[in-house]
């Protein structure tokens, strides 16, 4: 299937890896995005790229192909602070802002004070909050319901820090708590209903969170120890990637996900990186030097990775190329093979906990 080509509406050529379409544009003064369309070609077609800019701490990207939209979590201040500003901004298929602030809290009934992971079943769109998984309408932004996380308000012996959200084939959604090293279990139907699914010391500051889309497991990535978990439906976990004694290959992992041919995408907060690692468990650098990549997605309909730059208030789409298993290619990619444009450098590393 070839990539999918954002609209251009005028264009101007300069040079990068090869000819680039770029445009700049604003929607109200509320955001401006640059455009790109590489004509880099690749086994599957054409590739394509987009940024927006001016958001304010976008921790997650999130895409819907039934709907033909994109969703962008933003945290708008301390990742820590129940001040009830987070918003969610919502792109069109082709890329438009169709509304900056289409999730607002403080809007009218709406709360939502540091938005991070998302995840979309059906018509509800849901996000990993504060201090509750809430629920909204993904066509309108109406809020739903919400389930409260335990021990948000700091009381008890554990404290809450909900990060990551994926959902699976059942309907069930999966939550990763990294300050309470706990993965909660969400049953959407008939009501919200939250029970813990795992808790263990060895998550290690459980981040980005995914479910593989051949096998059903649940995939976590660890934010202190640049782990990766594998755990079944029946709660078997597995320690399935970790830095060796002599090399540090990951430091803090924050998001994670999969194309539709079973490629798992990592994304390291600290070191900017992006890694794939194929299903054979070869991995591979296809992004580096990048500012502060966070909760990564992909759009597996149309073969397309979608990264936020948390410190740096922007965001990125970028085709990706065709899925090649091969041992002996070694060589590091940048976004830039994309038609990446880099935006404002970020924080330096060691970054504290979101």
């Amino acid at each position: 299937m070839p990539h999918r080509h954002f609209r251009a509406v005028t264009a101007r050529m300069i040079s990068t890896l090869g000819p680039i379409a770029s445009i700049r544009s604003r929607f109200r003064g509320m955001a401006s995005f640059t455009l790109a369309a590489a004509l880099l070609v690749f086994d599957t077609g054409t590739a394509s790229a987009l940024q927006v800019t001016g958001l304010e701490g976008p921790h997650s990207f999130l895409a819907d192909p039934d709907s033909d939209s994109y969703f962008i979590s933003n945290v708008n201040g301390d990742a820590r602070d129940r001040d009830n500003n987070g918003f969610i901004t919502k792109l069109s298929g082709d890329g438009e802002i169709v509304a900056f602030k289409f999730v607002e809290g403080g809007h009218g009934p709406i709360t939502l004070h540091a938005p991070k992971g998302m995840a979309i079943i059906g018509q509800v769109l849901y996000v990993a909050d504060l201090e509750a998984v809430r629920s909204f309408d993904k066509n309108t932004g109406k809020p739903l319901g919400s389930v409260a996380i335990p021990n948000s308000a700091g009381s008890g012996a554990s404290p809450s820090m909900p990060v990551g959200i994926a959902a699976d084939s059942q309907g069930r959604l999966y939550v990763a708590d990294q300050d309470a090293n706990t993965i909660y279990r969400v049953e959407t139907t008939p009501t919200l209903r939250l029970t813990a699914f795992m808790t263990d010391k060895s998550l290690a500051g459980p981040s980005g969170v995914a479910v593989h889309p051949k096998t059903g497991n649940i995939l976590v990535v660890s934010w202190d120890s640049g782990k990766i978990f594998e755990i079944t439906p029946e709660g078997a976990l597995t320690e399935l990637v970790s830095n060796g004694f002599f090399t540090a290959r990951f430091q803090n992992l924050g998001g994670i996900d999969f194309d539709r041919w079973g490629n798992m995408y990592v994304a390291d907060t600290t070191k900017g990186k992006i890694w794939r690692m194929t299903p054979n468990r070869k991995f591979q650098v296809i992004a580096e030097y990048l500012p502060s990549p966070s909760d990564v997605g992909i759009d597996r309909l149309n073969h397309l990775i979608l990264v936020p730059y948390q410190y740096a208030n922007a965001a990125e789409v970028n085709g990706l190329e065709a899925p090649v298993v091969s041992a002996g290619d070694k060589k590091k990619r940048t976004l830039a093979d994309y038609g990446f444009i880099e935006p404002p450098k970020g924080t330096k590393e060691g970054t504290p906990r979101k």
